[in-house]
């Protein structure tokens, strides 16, 4: 993208359906004002089925950049002109950035996975041992980025043993499957990094946790990509233990900034995007919000 395009009046936005409640335009507005481009980022509720039709519209309006959320990751990664590798590995684009008159979808959750455990919690994944609960969408993600950031290990539980396979094919030799059946918790004391990427947490599980807790300790670090609520209960029990334990908003606000980046070419403002997202989270809810 030229300089003449970054400096001239511009729109983005997110798709989704349901979408009401994303935080992709408290986000990427607050990075477009504290750097200082004329750009306006909006929301566009596209039912399910019409994805093809809204990255037609995103060339015929000139879109600058497009946020993906459900349910329409998978379509788009089936309609955009190009596929970025990890978005082709992964089926699953949750940005799309203009390239001439081409269309390229990515994915960036991995990306922003990494870079919130090294701007959080100051921890690179290289030459480490990781574990990853959930084989879904963002458990697909970060095995990925793992792998790709030079994870030692890679341990994978999972509940479905094909999706379970899938995602250990992602990180290749560093894969290892666990039985997500016999969960041993020592087992999981072997990891230096332990994330949870499924839904157990959140307030319908009633207080429970992916795995047993008994096994961690504190040399560890723990992740949970639920923020919401703010501390899960996998957190709490973490930080009982004097473990370094963090939720999904790092994750968040960051995968938002590489999107930033591959539209516009500027460096994401994290900073001020952290803080603008901040007064829109509430700790305490039992909602977790659209990105």
């Amino acid at each position: 993208m030229s300089q003449d395009t970054i400096k001239s009046p511009a729109l983005a936005a997110v798709i989704g359906s349901p979408v009401r409640h994303s935080l992709s335009p408290t986000i990427h507005n607050a990075a477009f004002r504290h750097t200082g481009l004329d750009w306006l980022f909006v929301v566009w509720d596209v039912p399910s089925g019409l994805a093809e039709d809204a990255l037609q519209a995103m060339k015929t309006f000139n879109l600058a950049g497009l946020s993906v959320t459900m349910p329409h990751k998978t379509a788009v990664a089936e309609a955009v002109d190009q596929l970025s590798p990890e978005a082709g590995k992964l089926n699953a684009v949750n940005c799309v950035a203009r390239q001439g008159d081409q269309l390229v979808g990515h994915n960036t959750d991995g990306a922003g996975f990494v870079a919130s455990l090294k701007a959080d919690a100051d921890f690179n994944p290289e030459g480490k041992s990781c574990f990853v609960a959930g084989a879904g969408g963002a458990g697909r993600a970060v095995i990925l980025a793992l792998a790709q950031a030079g994870a030692a290990r890679v341990g994978i539980m999972n509940r479905t043993p094909a999706k379970a396979q899938a995602a250990a094919d992602l990180a290749g030799e560093a894969a290892e499957i666990a039985d997500a059946e016999a969960a041993d918790a020592d087992a999981i004391g072997n990891f230096d990094l332990v994330v949870n990427a499924t839904p157990v947490g959140m307030p319908h599980f009633a207080g429970q946790t992916p795995f047993p807790t008994t096994g961690l300790h504190a040399k560890q670090l723990v992740v949970d990509l639920i923020y919401q609520p703010w501390e899960t209960p996998l957190l709490k029990a973490a930080r009982a233990k004097g473990i370094a334990a963090l939720n999904g908003f790092g994750m968040l606000v960051h995968q938002a900034g590489v999107a930033f980046e591959l539209w516009t070419g500027i460096p994401a403002p994290v900073e001020a995007m952290t803080a603008a997202v901040s007064s829109k989270i509430t700790v305490n809810s039992d909602q977790q919000p659209h990105l």
